[in-house]
């Protein structure tokens, strides 16, 4: 990878911040945009701007061909068998909000249980408390070892003939655990479980296959990995997805309408009601244009290796405390510096250029197991370098010089 080459694609990295070149690290929460991504918006507004489907003139055919093709991108990026297994939602809380309400609440019942973790997002923990509510549900939590891996002999005693689903993260956006989420969704079928995947962390930094991996449902984001915000992309099995109903209805997800009944589209259409975001969906197609021509595989080493970097340089600092795996993590590392709040510890360090994210990044619960009020996060793509990481350790040297100087 020519990383200084990738640089020049975002312009957004040409930006000074408070007098300082940006160092972007808050890339999981959302990633920065190259050129052609912004162009390709642009583009498709000034030149075939059109509604999709239903149209008989030249830009609405324009534009829906465009963005079913897309759609067989996403297809091919994530190993899936065929378009018709993906869905186009705005994001990964509604993808898996969608298989909350279609799926769920038709099929678990008074007594079924739903396996998760504490490691989990927000949004892969509140659409199941709620749907555990409704439906006489029961969550059962796979216990973490030390380190922040899921205990996986736990997770075997907790699977039963009771057990419903398994909704796991394949990457924690806190601990930067990698999870076996092949051998848990294998684990899981033996007792007759459906697994839903939440891949808003994995799919952006490694090769995300869905049939190597075996899960029922897979959910993640355009905007972590280069693309637009508003669009994110649900993966399912094509028998679950014909055996769910819609939970939004209106235009586009019918085949027709008399005033007495509807009946619904085909697979995946009979889940995107109305009109859809056309222009980030085409903006992702160029998104995962570039990733492709760049390489899942040299962005997974390339962050596997800052990280090392990264790491080995904050545990050389005084008074740092870093929170999941050494070994094997994703391209993030949740820390504390000592006293210093995270909030006020990423103040002083947006003073320095560097942008990081502090606070409990929607996963309440972990941050209660660690046992602390809040973390600092700094997170890595394709675009960062050493040069990066050594702003951060600097900016964190000159946030502990000015707290020092505070408390005095």
């Amino acid at each position: 990878m020519n990383v200084a080459q990738i640089r020049k694609d975002f312009p957004i990295l040409e930006r000074e911040v408070h007098g300082k070149r940006l160092v972007y690290l808050d890339n999981a929460a959302t990633s920065q945009k190259p050129r052609c991504v912004i162009e390709a918006i642009t583009e498709y507004y000034e030149r075939y701007n059109a509604n999709v489907h239903r149209a008989i003139h030249f830009l609405g055919e324009q534009a829906t061909a465009a963005f079913e093709e897309v759609r067989a991108k996403v297809a091919r990026f994530i190993n899936a068998p065929s378009e018709r297994n993906i869905v186009w939602v705005k994001n990964t809380s509604e993808a898996i909000n969608l298989v909350a309400y279609a799926w769920g609440r038709k099929f678990v019942g008074e007594g079924d249980e739903i396996i998760t973790s504490p490691m989990e997002h927000h949004s892969n923990l509140v659409p199941w408390q709620q749907l555990a509510r409704v439906r006489g549900a029961r969550l059962r939590f796979v216990k973490l070892t030390p380190e922040g891996r899921l205990d996986l002999d736990d997770f075997a005693k907790l699977l039963s003939p009771r057990t419903k689903l398994v909704a796991i993260t394949h990457a924690s956006n806190v601990l930067g655990t990698i999870n076996p989420v092949a051998e848990i969704a294998r684990k899981a079928h033996e007792a007759g479980a459906v697994v839903l995947v939440d891949g808003a962390q994995s799919t952006p930094h490694m090769p995300v296959d869905v049939q190597a991996m075996d899960c029922d449902f897979f959910a993640f984001s355009a905007h972590k990995m280069c693309g637009p915000m508003g669009i994110g992309v649900l993966y399912g099995k094509a028998e679950l997805l014909e055996a769910m109903d819609p939970f939004l209805f209106g235009g586009e997800m019918i085949s027709s309408v008399s005033l007495e009944e509807s009946k619904w589209n085909e697979i995946p259409w009979k889940f995107e009601a109305g009109t859809p975001n056309v222009a980030d969906v085409i903006g992702f197609g160029a998104a995962l244009d570039y990733l492709e021509s760049i390489g899942m595989e040299a962005i997974r080493e390339h962050e596997r290796e800052l990280v090392r970097y990264a790491f080995e340089a904050l545990e050389a600092l005084d008074g740092v405390v870093i929170y999941g795996p050494r070994d094997e993590r994703s391209g993030l590392i949740a820390f504390n510096f000592g006293e210093i709040h995270p909030h006020d510890l990423s103040t002083v360090l947006d003073q320095e250029g560097v942008a990081i994210r502090a606070g409990h990044h929607c996963a309440e619960p972990l941050a209660q197991w660690l046992d602390v009020a809040a973390t600092a996060r700094a997170s890595f793509y394709l675009y960062n370098t050493h040069e990066d990481v050594d702003a951060l350790v600097r900016a964190l040297l000159r946030a502990k010089e000015f707290f020092a100087h505070v408390s005095r």
